[in-house]
Order: C-alpha cells, then structure tokens, then sequence
C-alpha cells in the first residue's frame, strides 16, 4: 500500500517510508470489515437473486433476495459512515428479520428445507458476531470521563 500512495501523489510531496499503527480499535475495525462484508453479501444478492430464490424453494418470482440485497448495502455503507455503532445495530435488526423470513421458509413443503436450515446456521453464527461488535461499541459520550471542576478556581 504504501508504494501504491507514494505513486499517487505530487512531485514535491513527502513521500510514506513506513506507516505506523492503526488508530482503529479493534471493535471499530472489525465493524469496517462487517460493512465490506455486507457490501458484497448484497451485491451478491442483487446480482443472484433467481439463484438465491432457487436455493431456498422460494417463489421464482420473489423480489425478497433484492430488497434485503438493498438493505445490506445500506447496512453496509452505515457501517463503514462515522455511524459505526448504528450500522452494527442495523446490521444485528437485519439478521433478525433475515432469521424470521428464513423460518417462514422450514415449511415442511419445501422440498429445500436443508438448504434453508444450512443458511440459518450461517445466519446465527453472523448473528453472534454482529452483537458481540455491536455491543462492544461505545457512544463516544460513555468512553469519556466526567471531569471534575470543583476544585479549580
């Protein structure tokens, strides 16, 4: 990356010789990876929806895999925005409504009800992920301490 940036930029710029650590904490970089994450998961989505349909035994026709496609591209793109903790918790509302359509879907007619319990195990495990980040995210106001002015003059 760092001969990638020093192409990059102007003559008589400085150039990088060595970049330090991130000043990312590990809760907020493994948000930013959830929104890549959801990015692509819903760019997927879009782009296979009669497959995605297919897969689960729903109606070919349904328009569910590109509406939730949308939503985790939105989800995604808030997560990666200076609202990291409302993307996380977006993303956490988004796999509890992906959870309730997919147990729709275990109707006993369906003849890919494994195909539809294999993706709820996928679901739950992205589940617990998504409230462990999302809930080791502070507001900003929590993380700061009260000063104290009492005794100042």
């Amino acid at each position: 990356m760092t001969y990638l940036a020093n192409v990059t930029r102007r003559e008589g710029d400085p150039k990088i010789i060595a970049t330090g650590q991130s000043s990312l904490k590990p809760a907020e970089r493994m948000v930013r990876n959830l929104g890549w994450f959801s990015i692509a998961l819903g760019a997927a989505e879009i782009a296979f929806a009669p497959r995605v349909n297919e897969a689960l035994g729903l109606r070919r026709s349904s328009s569910l895999p590109v509406v939730f496609g949308l939503r985790e591209i939105m989800q995604g793109m808030l997560c990666l925005s200076v609202e990291k903790r409302v993307g996380a918790w977006s993303r956490v509302a988004g796999d509890a409504l992906d959870i309730a359509v997919l147990m729709n879907a275990l109707d006993r007619r369906n003849p890919k009800r494994e195909n539809v319990k294999l993706a709820l195990a996928s679901l739950f495990a992205v589940t617990v992920v998504d409230v462990a980040v999302a809930a080791s995210l502070r507001p900003e106001r929590a993380k700061r301490a009260r000063q104290n002015y009492q005794n100042r003059s």
